[in-house]
């Protein structure tokens, strides 16, 4: 087939061709994982390629499916291959230099939305990556501001190449700021903080999969202190930036969400401390109101 002059395959055959350099890596499922890659890297549904099996092509989509073809060949997580992921009503653009966004972490959208129904207020997401958390707070809530932060200047380049490209549907002002954890926001009054910080500890490096050990940002999986040395500078630096009433929620580990409980209870500056469980009925999260000062 030809698009002005340029000879591309049908989408069927792209598929097809996509398939083949899966199944000669060794991959499982190559043929539809080929369907969802090639209807990823176009930006279409997952049954695009199946409804659209004799259309010509584009030369980019093939382009760029061949390119996410060869990446997963060598073993690239599919998101990173594809160079986006889904993540609640959001389509993000994501690279190595950022976290691939959890279906778990979408609760912690939920919960901090739960808690904060009222309009206005300002939202700081700490370690914000791609800018997941803080794009789905911006679109979903009815907030005035959301400030994402990050240690790292490349995954705040993608979480500003994301609120660029992704539609706005309400007038909140995101902004994202480069440093270390709260210190972006030193000086803010805060009615949300929410973070999802590394929380792994190095010595269980080997037990992660090495999708994620071998390719997902090290700064942003693991923390000294037996996974818990960032989680507790959070909360440690939490009351000094949330108003009286504000909620600091956090992703822990399913395993040490018990100690991140009560590391927010002995701090002595909150109140309604509460976990929550993930969609596997895991405890995950840790909510907390700031309360009044006696």
């Amino acid at each position: 087939m030809k698009i002005a002059g340029v000879i591309t395959p049908s989408v069927g055959t792209l598929v097809d061709q996509v398939a083949s350099v899966l199944a000669d890596a060794g991959i499982a499922s190559a043929n539809a994982e080929a369907r969802d890659l090639v209807a990823a890297v176009a930006g279409e549904g997952r049954f695009w390629p199946r409804l659209n099996a004799g259309q010509a092509a584009l030369p980019n989509v093939a382009e760029r499916a061949h390119v996410a073809a060869a990446r997963r060949a060598m073993g690239m997580p599919f998101a990173y291959a594809v160079r986006r992921a889904a993540f609640r009503h959001l389509t993000l653009a994501i690279d190595e230099r950022v976290l691939i966004p959890r279906q778990e972490t979408e609760v912690l959208v939920d919960l901090v939305l739960r808690h904060r129904s009222g309009p206005g207020g300002v939202v700081a997401d700490v370690g914000t990556g791609s800018g997941a958390l803080a794009l789905a707070l911006a679109d979903e809530g009815r907030f005035e501001r959301v400030i994402g932060t990050d240690v790292d200047a490349g995954a705040i380049a993608v979480a500003r190449e994301n609120a660029a490209i992704l539609p706005r549907r309400t007038d909140c002002e995101v902004e994202f700021r480069v440093g270390d954890l709260l210190s972006p926001v030193a000086g803010e009054r805060l009615d949300v903080l929410v973070s999802n910080p590394p929380y792994i500890a190095y010595g269980e490096a080997d037990e992660l999969p090495a999708s994620v050990r071998d390719w997902e940002p090290s700064h942003a999986l693991f923390s000294h202190g037996e996974g818990l040395a960032v989680t507790r500078r959070i909360i440690a630096g939490a009351p000094a930036l949330l108003c009286i009433g504000g909620l600091i929620a956090l992703e822990v580990d399913s395993r040490r969400a018990l100690q991140v409980a009560e590391l927010v209870a002995s701090n002595g500056a909150f109140s309604g401390i509460r976990l929550y469980q993930d969609l596997m009925g895991r405890d995950r999260f840790v909510l907390a109101t700031r309360r009044a000062v006696s």
